[in-house]
């Protein structure tokens, strides 16, 4: 008899039952867990995706920038090359003996040439009677000087120029000093 008494038995609540429901997590929280996993890599690609954005954008706006600067100071080197061509016209009118007519086409080509220029963005340093700055003019000469202040350019042998408003090339001159 005791057989059967121990088959009629029910488990008992005593700790059994407990450590195996323990050991099993509940179906709720594995899917928190998941979820909340999810949530921070969702958190972490949307982070990356702006940063991608932002970076993209930065260069987009950047090489913009490169090309409007390449597009504006395209013609810098040609209009460099052709300031040679400029000097030699302007030596030409201040040489005197040769007949009106001859000076009159030779100042007709300078003034279509240098409008030419200008129109592109060419501007003229201004020197004779300033004073001597670094950043645009070059001193040939130095030349003592009473009447004239210190630094005070007297004369200018080769014109400097500005091309949309960047130095293109300083302008060559002789400059006072007091004695």
């Amino acid at each position: 008899m005791e057989e059967a008494t121990v088959d009629n038995k029910e488990p008992e609540a005593t700790g059994d039952g407990a450590s195996q429901q323990a050991r099993q997590p509940d179906p709720l929280d594995q899917l928190r867990i998941e979820r909340d996993g999810l949530k921070a890599e969702r958190d972490e690609i949307k982070e990356l995706l702006l940063r991608r954005q932002a970076e993209f954008d930065n260069f987009r706006k950047r090489t913009e920038k490169e090309r409007s600067e390449y597009v504006q100071y395209a013609g810098t080197e040609i209009v460099r090359e052709v300031l040679p061509v400029l000097d030699d016209f302007e030596r030409a009118l201040k040489v005197a003996g040769a007949s009106s007519d001859y000076t009159r086409g030779v100042e007709m080509i300078y003034n279509r040439l240098y409008d030419t220029l200008k129109k592109q963005g060419l501007e003229p340093v201004e020197s004779v009677g300033k004073p001597f700055d670094p950043h645009l003019h070059q001193a040939i000469e130095r030349v003592e000087s009473k009447d004239k202040a210190d630094g005070t350019i007297l004369e200018e042998f080769q014109r400097g120029y500005n091309f949309k408003g960047k130095l293109l090339r300083p302008s060559m001159v002789k400059v006072a000093v007091k004695s």
